[in-house]
């Protein structure tokens, strides 16, 4: 017997408290026993209420953040994103993991997900900061038959996806079919946020991987970040990897990156369900990939990714460790680099996500 399972399925099918000695009696174990599961579960993000003399109760299943291989299992309806799939608690980094199943035999689609990191990985060799809970960090093992020179492009085919599955959180009610921008009612942001009615909240991607927010016209903070790593053999591509750390429950971050971080919690006002937010994410990638592998570069999502694309229109800073520029971002082309007119009246130049990275002149993006 499952001792866990059990205690969940006891307290679902009750309405009210379940006392600590019925458990006890149930399941034919102690009292501390009992305890111990409680917390576990608790732990797992399953709000189970605990009163003396009353016993447990477990409080809106339907509403909980519970994160876990079952639940997120639950949610997937794809037919090879996410399958299978590899659940920790804790994990050094999740690229690291892919590699690993990747070296034993694992197959295309595989998923490594956590609940937290303590070796996460940014661009450019950056540490990943990944604090305990809250936020969703996961990797996939692909193993596609392209040229390594289009790998890149993956990176940019996840980026779409992500801001895809934000975009169709039901926690959003869009104040007009296709519009970029998403109503709230003020009710469901934090208080600090109460100030100009109707609230507005606008999700975007920053060229190449980062997945942003702003709230009524305010500057853009990062929700999402995305690593693509590749391993060879004889010149061929054996296994990539796409990581995301996305900040979802997260309410506090560390000083360094407060300034342009934020969460959907944060944004939204409101506590999101991380395995639908996962699954969602993969349902999303698995059509964009089978578009992908059917034109062999971006030229079948370059619409779509372009409508969420944030630096379009705006001035950047092109950081070429070779020779960095300043120019305006106009869009994207079919291999997802960005395309950047300089500011010296040269021609439009081609940005390549493995190359260089890109800010905003006035600011993050």
């Amino acid at each position: 017997m499952d001792k866990k399972k059990e205690i969940l399925r006891r307290l679902s099918a009750s309405d009210n408290y379940v006392s600590g000695q019925e458990l006890c009696a149930e399941l034919q174990v102690s009292r501390t026993a009992v305890w111990k599961i409680i917390k576990k579960l608790k732990e797992e993000g399953y709000p189970i209420e605990a009163v003396t003399n009353k016993g447990y109760r477990l409080l809106s299943i339907a509403e909980a953040d519970v994160y876990n291989h079952e639940t997120i299992s639950r949610n997937l309806t794809t037919e090879w994103a996410g399958r299978p799939l590899i659940f920790k608690e804790e994990t050094g980094s999740t690229n690291d993991d892919i590699f690993a199943l990747a070296a034993e035999g694992y197959p295309h689609g595989t998923l490594a997900v956590a609940s937290r990191q303590t070796a996460g990985k940014g661009r450019r060799g950056r540490n990943w900061i990944s604090p305990q809970d809250g936020n969703i960090y996961m990797s996939i093992l692909l193993k596609p038959d392209i040229r390594p020179e289009n790998a890149p492009v993956l990176t940019v085919v996840m980026a779409l996806s992500v801001y895809q599955a934000i975009e169709a959180l039901p926690e959003l009610q869009h104040s007009q079919a296709g519009s970029p921008e998403t109503s709230l009612t003020t009710s469901a942001m934090p208080e600090e946020a109460r100030i100009n009615e109707p609230v507005k909240i606008s999700f975007g991607i920053k060229w190449p991987n980062d997945i942003v927010a702003s709230v009524n016209g305010g500057p853009y903070r990062k929700l999402c970040g995305i690593l693509t790593e590749m391993r060879m053999e004889d010149n061929e591509i054996s296994a990539i990897t796409i990581g995301s750390g996305l900040n979802v429950n997260q309410t506090a971050f560390e000083p360094e990156i407060a300034e342009n971080a934020t969460s959907l919690s944060l944004t939204l006002g409101d506590q999101i369900n991380r395995a639908a937010l996962t699954a969602a994410v993969w349902k999303f990638f698995e059509k964009n990939y089978q578009v992908f592998a059917q034109t062999g570069d971006f030229s079948g999502l370059r619409g779509s990714y372009e409508k969420g694309l944030v630096n379009k229109g705006r001035a950047v800073h092109v950081l070429d460790p070779q020779k960095p520029f300043t120019g305006t971002a106009v869009g994207i082309n079919d291999h997802g680099e960005l395309l950047v007119e300089p500011d010296d009246g040269g021609p439009v130049r081609a940005v390549g996500t493995g190359e260089v990275s890109v800010r905003g002149v006035a600011g993050y993006v």
